[in-house]
């Protein structure tokens, strides 16, 4: 009866249509009410409680710094460089797409963020040189989907912190599956354009090339300091945004010089109110996450699925088929805040690696990114594009299916992800 209290209240409050935040809230005066415990101020303790987390303080330093790259010329220049390196194969628009997604992931850790920034650079350039609009704006919105998972990435510090998993592990672990993911794309792009009859640029000369990365190279320095930091334990994830956000400021206005005083004022307005969205989620999320654990729903949901226990691929098969379905009606991070007290125990009980989950919950919950009818990606796209969004739903279905095999290997090949992850450790 207290699972279908949860979902029922959960689920009605948002096909009213109120928001996620709301409905979350509601949830949980919902099971209080069904538990007989009613007190607004358990409530508004854990509400405030639940933001109230020195981890979470890398999200607004990450937002801001993808922020600041994309209006300060870092973004436009990891996309210069990625140009002159793979711009003349056949197709090169495509693979400068994916090689510049995982740059710029590795930078901001927004899908969002990276997703508008290839889609005003790279989008006119594609349909320019004769590539389908929509196949192009799938591409792009496909690789957005690789910026929570190659390190930084802010779904994975909203996941440590709701499943008290090391942040640093799962930024380490990001690194190989976000990897493979992209080679996904790049063969998918290969097969879809192999029959095009499009001229490629010419290859540009070694010092064309160099002169694009010493152009870039101040922000290619980036995600090497962060994942050097991380690695040899110089800073903590929490820190390693603060490095990023005020390093991008400096290359962006001393070194660049393209962020003016009065952009600047719009940059961190900019990632003030997506921080102000993400952070009250994750507050009204702790206070359902508090009430699922003291109505022992895991313990219930545990019991359910007693028979998948002892076999753990079968378990994360049924459980990344769940998230896919979640993922087509709601977004990252209330998924993300919803699922991850529910699931960890089950998770735990079957033996399987918390790190490995993690990382395999937010590359589901990343491509739930790109699932119609909600994908936040796709919106992005086709707004920024000025797309129709049947049109980038059509273009991103091949790609989507592709990252959703790639996942599924994970799942039967664990070591896919944790022998890689073990060696960056």
């Amino acid at each position: 009866m207290t699972i279908a209290v949860f979902l029922g209240s959960l689920l009605a409050a948002m096909a009213l249509g109120v928001p996620i935040a709301f409905s979350l809230l509601l949830c949980g005066v919902a099971l209080m009410w069904h538990m007989n415990m009613f007190d607004a101020q358990i409530l508004a303790q854990n509400l405030i409680e639940g933001s109230n987390s020195f981890p979470l303080l890398a999200v607004p330093f990450f937002m801001l710094a993808g922020e600041v790259m994309n209006t300060g010329g870092l973004s436009r220049r990891i996309v210069d460089f990625a140009l002159a390196l793979v711009g003349h194969i056949r197709g090169g628009l495509g693979y400068v797409t994916i090689v510049a997604a995982c740059l710029l992931s590795a930078l901001s850790g927004s899908a969002v963020a990276d997703a508008a920034a290839l889609t005003a650079l790279l989008l006119p350039m594609m349909v320019k040189a004769g590539h389908d609009k929509a196949r192009s704006g799938g591409l792009i919105a496909a690789c957005g989907v690789i910026g929570p998972i190659i390190p930084p990435s802010i779904g994975f510090v909203i996941f440590g912190v709701a499943a008290n998993v090391s942040i640093s592990k799962l930024f380490l672990a990001g690194i190989f599956p976000g990897i493979v993911l992209s080679a996904g794309l790049w063969i998918t792009w290969w097969w879809l354009t192999r029959k095009e009859d499009l001229s490629p640029p010419p290859r540009k000369s070694w010092g064309e090339v160099l002169a694009a990365m010493r152009s870039a190279g101040w922000a290619l320095m980036l995600p090497v300091i962060i994942l050097v930091g991380l690695r040899m334990g110089v800073f903590t994830p929490t820190e390693a945004a603060v490095v990023a956000a005020m390093y991008a400021l400096f290359v962006a206005g001393v070194i660049y010089r393209e962020l003016s005083w009065a952009q600047l004022f719009e940059v961190f307005r900019s990632a003030a109110k997506t921080t102000a969205v993400i952070m009250f989620l994750v507050a009204a999320a702790m206070v359902s996450a508090w009430l699922i654990t003291v109505a022992n729903l895991p313990a219930q949901v545990v019991t359910l699925l007693q028979p998948l226990l002892d076999n753990p691929k079968l378990l994360m098969a049924a459980i990344m088929l769940l998230v896919m379905v979640v993922g087509t009606a709601m977004d990252m991070t209330p998924t993300i805040l919803i699922l991850t007290p529910v699931l960890m125990p089950i998770v735990k009980a079957a033996g399987i690696d918390p790190v490995y989950f993690g990382v395999m919950f937010i590359i589901n919950n990343s491509i739930g990114l790109v699932t119609p009818p909600v994908g936040t990606v796709l919106n992005v796209v086709a707004g920024v594009g000025r797309m129709r969004m049947d049109d980038v739903t059509r273009g991103v279905l091949p790609f989507m299916a592709v990252q959703f095999i790639v996942m599924f290997l994970m799942v039967l090949f664990p070591q896919i992800v944790m022998v890689p992850a073990r060696w960056f450790y």
